[in-house]
């Protein structure tokens, strides 16, 4: 449920998209992400900080966007958000010593802290990936392809690249069966 939450405004966008335009897909999204934040607070929630950026980012390039009657805005806004993750995630690591992935998984698995390194490292690495594919995919393919991409090819590359992660993982959780 909480990675349908996620893609929510993602979904809109596509769907307003194909019903409308850029213009208004992206008004859309801009305002699907308000409803989600808004929806967060009224249960009572902690909205999470990578949310925060999202908002910011897609009310900045999605404003550009529509202010300036430009899709190109639109189309960075995903390689803005993954290139602001992987860099998040490799500042936290060599500038402070911290592991978000860690921090944020931690106490969900026990893993040895190279693991926790090559994990965060391969995240850095996918957010970077993915913010190049974005680009090459808006600046050599269509709009209408670049869309399609931005909801099945992003969100389908994710899920590989997070189901490659859980078994890579899995040697490392306990069979709690045996004993």
């Amino acid at each position: 449920m909480k990675f349908l939450f996620d893609i929510f405004p993602v979904v809109l966008f596509f769907a307003a998209y194909k019903l409308a335009d850029i213009f208004v897909a992206t008004a859309v999204a801009i305002v699907a992400t308000f409803a989600q934040i808004g929806w967060i607070w009224v249960r009572g929630r902690k909205v999470e900080p990578m949310l925060w950026v999202s908002l910011i980012i897609i009310v900045v390039f999605g404003g550009a966007t529509l202010l300036l009657r430009d899709e190109t805005f639109i189309k960075w806004k995903p390689t803005v958000l993954y290139w602001l993750f992987g860099a998040a995630l490799l500042i936290a690591a060599h500038g402070f010593g911290k592991n978000l992935i860690r921090s944020m998984m931690g106490s969900q698995i026990a893993l040895p802290d190279r693991v926790w390194t090559r994990l965060n490292q391969s995240w850095v690495g996918f957010f970077a990936v993915m913010g190049v594919l974005n680009l090459y995919v808006a600046y050599h393919f269509p709009t209408d392809t670049w869309v399609d991409f931005k909801l099945f090819g992003g969100t389908g590359l994710m899920l590989l690249f997070v189901l490659g992660q859980a078994v890579m993982l899995t040697k490392y959780v306990e069979d709690k069966g045996s004993g």
